[in-house]
Parts: structure tokens; C-alpha cells; sequence
């Protein structure tokens, strides 16, 4: 009863925090016009409506708190996998659907902001890397602003699929929404490989039924996610030994973190996710091979005339010439956290405190031995924190963090697998009421 008590008091905490970001940025912004939010801290607008998705998301929130704590325990674990796969498809397509095919899915990457209003531009790849940085600049020939305020990996994502006959909106979306949902899978297998089987199967539920789903579909940032998702589950698996080839694992999570690094700048902040993983695994053996994964990215982009350090101190200047110069550091260095609330629900923050709990003594028992259990899941969410933290702390996250930062967001949510099981349906409850409140009441945007 007393941790219950105690769970609930951290769960109101997280609602206080969000419902003083809400009144505060009002006042902010009725008083000043400086945060350039219409309903702050999210980037969103209110407009309470419902869509063609609402009966399939209610009918999926309903049934996987009926029925998904059962099945994680029962399903063999390949099928739990697959299951989390198609559920997390599922949660994703309904909720995106919600806001309509056109609004939610097929124009949503096509907006003046967007990769997609650059693609049919692209000629050249060649010359398009050798000049990517010179056109970050405002200026009048300058790159829609996500095109400007990322590496080109991401942009090419985009003028690939178009090359390959997959262009437009719709396209993208589902190859956007098709990652982010192979991220649940991603997180099951880092959990089982760091964790145990049994905190895996704890956490699953939750991990499908995220509140980020309302962000992962048809935004970039969940093509993001799935591929440093995938990352760092084979990091786990090479650090543990769970795997017939931990060299290849490890040489594989190198790729995928080169990669992301060229997708987008902010992912260099996974340093810290990682290290949670081999600071729970007890081991260094991987970082060699990480590395090497890494170089071949670097040598690639460097070599076209992309030069990665050049490109950041670019942006930071057409940053802060933008809405970043305009918003106030002493509001989002707090309103960011606030907003975050909003993506790993309730039961996250409650589980964060068990996992602050766990941490000390995760930490002490890395002296004997490897950490496993609720210590090893501690140190990962420790790592996913610290990445957070960076982020708010470093002034380049003001405002949007609730899609920039889900890379890292979702290695908070399987802290849930912390909370007592018995009160699981009520947590996953809360969950589902706070993903579908925040999609039939507000309209997202970027």
C-alpha cells in the first residue's frame, strides 16, 4: 500500500509539472508572443475532434489492457515478439488515423517544413552533399527548415524511396511508421538479453501501448527511433553474449549508430544509452567493433564534401536566427521535461522512481558482477536519463522535444516493468486514457 501511495504521489508530480508548463507558457506566450507554441509546452493546437482511427484505437487500448499482461507471460517468445510488432502497428496507424488519412498521414511530411519539400530538388546527390552546408543558412536558396536542421542522411531517406518509385507523403509516413513500430520489438530484445526474459515480458504491454505512438507515426523522428532502437538492442545482445556472433552484433550497432549520426545531430546523444547497456553488461568488448561500424559512415559523407562538425556549427547559427533566439531558455529548460510527460505517460514517471531506488545498488553490484534484473533495467534507464538531460541542458532542444527526443524517451518507458503487478491494468489504463486524450484533443504539428 505504501508504494502504491508513493507511486501515485510520483505520478501527480509528473501532472502538476505538465499542468505548470501548460499555465505558465499561456501566460508566456499571451503576455510576450516569445514561445511560438499555441498550446505550450507541446507543439500542437486545441481541436477536440475524431477520425476514422478512433474506433480502431479504443478497440486496441481496451483489448490490450484486457488481455496483453496474459499474453506477455503465456506467448512463446518469438510469437511475443511478432505479437509486439503487430500491436505496436497497430497503436501507431490507429492513433496517426485519428487525425484522418490526409491530415494524419499523407500530407503530414509534405508541409513547407519538411523533407519531402526538398526531395523533388535533389538531382544531384553528389552536388546536393557538397553543398548541403552552405544552404543551412537562412538565405534564398536556403533548405526547408527539418532539411536544414539535420544531416542529409535524412533527407536522402526521402529522395531514396522517391528514387525507388516510393514517393509522396503516403509512402513516407509508412516507412516512418513501419520503423517506429519495429522499435517495440527492439526494446523486448534489449530487456531479454540485459534483463532477463522476465522483466522483458513486464515491460512488453507498455512498450506497445506508449503514449509516443502519438509521435512516432509519420514523423521522422520514428524512422529515427526504429534504427537507434535497433542499435542498441544489438549492442545488448553483443555485450551479453546473446548472440552466436557478438563481433558481428557489435560491428552491426556500429552501423546503425553511424547512420543515425547522419540522420540526425542530436542522436550523437545515444552515448549515453549505450553506456547504460555495457555499464549493465560489465564489459568494453564491443566498443571496438561499435566503432568500426562507424567509420565507414564517416569516411562516405566526409569524402562527398559532407563534413559532419562543420554542418552543427552551421545550424546553431541559423538556430538561434530563428524561433531558438526568440524562446526562453529559463521556460523549456523545465517545460521540455514537463512536455515529455506527455509521451511516456504516467506509469513511466511513477516507474522512474522505482528505477531511481534500484540505481544505487545497480551501481555497487557492478563490482561483483554483471547486472541483471531490475538493476541492469536501472542502469539502462539511468543511461536513456542522462541522454535526456543533455539534451534539455544544451539549449538546442526549445520546444519539440516531444518528437526530438524520442530516440531517448524510449528507453524510459520500460521502466514500467518496475511497478508492481498487480496494478499493471490501471497503469496501462492510464497510459491508453493519456495517448487518446492528447490525439482527439489536440492536433500535433511540426
Amino acid at each position: 500500500m505504501r508504494t502504491t501511495r508513493r507511486d501515485l504521489y510520483a505520478a501527480s508530480a509528473a501532472v502538476l509539472l505538465f499542468a505548470a508548463a501548460l499555465l505558465v507558457g499561456r501566460h508566456i506566450e499571451d503576455a510576450e508572443g516569445s514561445l511560438r507554441l499555441r498550446w505550450p509546452p507541446l507543439y500542437a493546437y486545441w481541436l477536440p475532434h475524431v477520425g476514422p482511427g478512433t474506433p480502431a484505437a479504443l478497440a486496441f487500448a481496451v483489448l490490450t489492457v484486457a488481455y496483453g499482461p496474459v499474453l506477455a507471460r503465456r506467448l512463446r517468445w518469438r510469437r511475443l515478439l511478432l505479437a509486439g510488432w503487430a500491436g505496436s502497428s497497430a497503436w501507431l496507424w490507429s492513433l496517426a488515423l485519428v487525425d484522418g488519412w490526409q491530415r494524419g498521414v499523407a500530407e503530414r511530411l509534405t508541409t513547407k517544413y519538411e523533407y519531402l519539400q526538398a526531395v523533388g530538388g535533389v538531382d544531384d546527390v553528389g552536388a546536393a552533399l557538397r553543398t548541403f552546408t552552405d544552404r543551412i543558412p537562412y538565405g534564398p536558396d536556403n533548405w526547408p527548415a527539418h532539411v536544414a536542421g539535420h544531416p542529409p542522411g535524412a533527407l536522402l531517406t526521402f529522395v531514396g524511396l522517391d528514387r525507388i518509385g516510393l514517393g509522396g507523403g503516403a509512402w513516407a509516413a509508412a516507412w516512418c511508421v513501419t520503423a517506429a513500430s519495429t522499435a517495440a520489438v527492439a526494446v523486448l530484445v534489449t530487456l531479454r538479453a540485459l534483463c532477463g526474459e522476465e522483466t522483458a515480458r513486464r515491460a512488453a504491454p507498455f512498450t506497445v501501448l506508449a503514449p509516443a505512438a502519438v509521435w512516432q507515426a509519420v514523423s521522422a523522428d520514428g524512422w529515427f527511433t526504429g534504427v537507434t532502437a535497433w542499435a542498441v538492442a544489438l549492442l545488448a545482445l553483443a555485450a551479453t553474449g546473446r548472440t552466436r556472433s557478438p563481433r558481428a552484433a557489435a560491428l552491426g550497432a556500429g552501423l546503425l549508430l553511424g547512420g543515425a549520426c547522419y540522420l540526425s545531430y542530436g542522436l550523437l546523444l545515444m552515448a549515453p544509452v549505450c553506456l547504460g547497456v555495457l555499464a549493465a553488461a560489465r564489459t568494453l568488448r564491443p566498443v571496438p567493433y561499435v566503432l568500426l561500424g562507424m567509420v565507414p559512415w564517416v569516411a562516405t559523407f566526409t569524402a562527398a564534401g559532407f563534413w559532419w562538425p562543420e554542418g552543427y556549427s552551421v545550424l546553431v547559427g541559423r538556430y538561434y536566427e530563428g524561433a531558438a533566439g526568440v524562446r526562453p531558455y529559463g521556460y523549456f529548460v523545465w517545460a521540455n521535461l514537463a512536455a515529455n510527460v506527455a509521451v511516456v505517460g504516467v506509469a513511466t514517471a511513477a516507474a522512474l522512481r522505482h528505477a531511481g531506488v534500484a540505481l544505487p545498488g545497480a551501481v555497487r553490484g557492478l563490482r561483483r558482477e554483471p547486472a541483471r534484473g531490475d538493476a541492469a533495467l536501472a542502469l539502462l534507464v539511468a543511461g536513456a536519463v542522462c541522454a535526456v538531460l543533455a539534451a534539455d541542458l544544451s539549449g538546442m532542444s526549445k520546444a519539440e522535444t516531444e518528437r526530438i527526443w524520442l530516440p531517448f524517451t524510449l528507453w524510459l518507458i520500460p521502466a514500467a516493468a518496475l511497478l508492481p503487478e498487480r496494478g499493471s491494468r490501471y497503469w496501462l489504463t492510464a497510459q491508453a486514457v493519456g495517448a487518446l486524450a492528447i490525439n482527439h484533443l489536440l492536433v500535433t504539428g511540426w
